[in-house]
């Protein structure tokens, strides 16, 4: 079913972001690319967190370019971070640190999606520990940068393909068997497991927080060549063609991203995507994530899972 607002959001809605710190990580290339341009033509301070500094150098390059040609001369710096290596997580998050007081929005936006099984330099299998691990940590780590903007909003993309994911404790690291697709779901299930808990606890102890989360639809990105379908060039213009078809661009694409991270009227724990069906494309909208996102015990298994595995342990939400 069509999920429509009497007034279809785009980002024209976005007001002003002059005086605000937007932190977006792989912001090189798709839909943190977007996300990171329109902050930047609004007039916020934008750091493009990239793993690879050339196409990072290249991506500031290409955003700096396209916002001045719109009439504005954006703010926007580079920021080295792999979030499949905690050692450049920590070094990361204390040059923002070092180098801002305050971040008003953290976009957590890097992924990896159905790569073959492999594990991080720190032992994790590859897509929790990018997709989720890696994102705990450095959220953790910013949290006095957070806190003290008086209202940060942190947002962590998920995906549709969530629905089809389980948090097996037993498996979490793939530790018995690796199927890419079911640690995909995981990965992405535990996007929003972290993103509501983290609202839980931010509001336990009246931590001004909003903790959001949004997934794009079926977008044309970069992450169709990490898919079957994407491992060869023939096999990566039929993922391309299949977006386009039946999904939307990487640039409307970001827009629930967009909405959750800037919308005031947005709700910690509200959870964005697009409004048409399957929720693959359409303007953005308020959706419901699966029953499984809203464990509340599975939360807190995966939180002292996490805190555990990386040693942030996000002491300033301690009640």
């Amino acid at each position: 079913m069509t999920q429509q607002d009497p007034t279809p959001w785009t980002p024209d809605a976005i007001g002003p972001q002059e005086g605000r710190t937007v932190l977006v990580t792989g912001a090189n290339s798709g839909l943190g690319f977007h996300v990171a341009t329109e902050f930047a033509r609004r007039g916020a301070d934008v750091l493009l967190a990239c793993r690879n500094p050339e196409r990072g150098r290249a991506a500031v390059a290409r955003l700096t370019a396209e916002v001045r040609d719109s009439g504005v001369d954006p703010s926007v710096e580079l920021l080295a971070l792999d979030v499949a290596d905690l050692a450049s997580v920590r070094r990361a998050a204390s040059e923002v640190l070092h180098r801002r007081s305050r971040v008003d929005v953290l976009v957590n936006n890097a992924g990896v999606m159905v790569p073959p099984f492999g594990r991080t330099v720190d032992g994790f299998e590859t897509q929790v520990g990018t997709n989720h691990l890696g994102h705990f940590a450095f959220t953790g780590l910013l949290l006095p940068a957070l806190l003290a903007g008086g209202g940060a909003r942190v947002v962590s993309v998920a995906s549709v393909a969530h629905r089809f994911g389980r948090l097996n404790r037993d498996n979490y690291q793939s530790e018995r068997s690796y199927q890419k697709w079911l640690a995909y779901g995981q990965s992405k299930l535990s996007n929003l497991l972290f993103a509501f808990e983290l609202q839980r606890r931010a509001a336990a102890v009246g931590a001004p927080i909003v903790s959001t989360a949004a997934h794009p639809g079926l977008s044309d990105t970069n992450l169709w060549k990490m898919t079957p379908l994407g491992g060869n060039r023939v096999g990566e213009a039929f993922a391309q063609v299949l977006g386009r078809a039946v999904g939307q661009p990487a640039a409307q694409g970001a827009w629930p991203l967009l909405r959750a991270a800037t919308d005031p009227d947005v709700a910690g724990g509200e959870y964005f995507g697009p409004g048409g069906r399957q929720e693959w494309r359409g303007f953005p909208v308020a959706v419901p994530a699966s029953p499984a996102a809203y464990d509340t015990a599975d939360a807190a298994w995966l939180w002292a899972r996490s805190a555990e595995w990386t040693g942030v342990d996000f002491a300033e939400l301690t009640a």
